[in-house]
């Protein structure tokens, strides 16, 4: 993990040297990185295909243009960025307020679990009733 204060290209290389990625046994598939207009530039690119990823990067502009083309269509990376707006809507995670990392890690499962509940289209839902 990086600091906030920095800026993201600064850190490519750090983050992608800490990440363990695992190959789902598919073989020796390639690895793509999917990434926004902050890594356009070719120094972000050889660090990227230096260390055996496929880069994936959107210039400014260039997604309004797809999205243009095809409407329904969604970026890729907004998955995680959803994922954590909808984990902050949990205040009791957002602060932190449990001391030991068991009962973060349950809370954190429960969340998931509720979040994914809410996803599941059903006559009834329990949650919202």
């Amino acid at each position: 993990m990086t600091g906030a204060n920095r800026h993201d290209v600064a850190q490519l290389q750090a983050v992608l040297d800490g990440c363990e990625v695992q190959d789902k046994g598919k073989g020796a598939g390639a690895r793509h990185l999917c990434a926004d207009a902050a890594y356009t530039g070719e120094p972000a690119r050889h660090i990227i295909e230096e260390r055996g990823y496929i880069p994936h990067v959107k210039g400014r502009g260039q997604e309004a243009r797809e999205l243009q083309r095809e409407p329904g269509q969604r970026a890729r990376r907004w998955i995680v960025e959803v994922a954590h707006s909808r984990f902050n809507c949990f205040r009791k995670l957002l602060v932190r307020y449990e001391k030991l990392h068991c009962t973060y890690v349950a809370l954190n499962h429960l969340a998931a679990s509720i979040i994914a509940f809410r996803k599941v289209t059903l006559a009834v839902n329990i949650i919202y009733g």
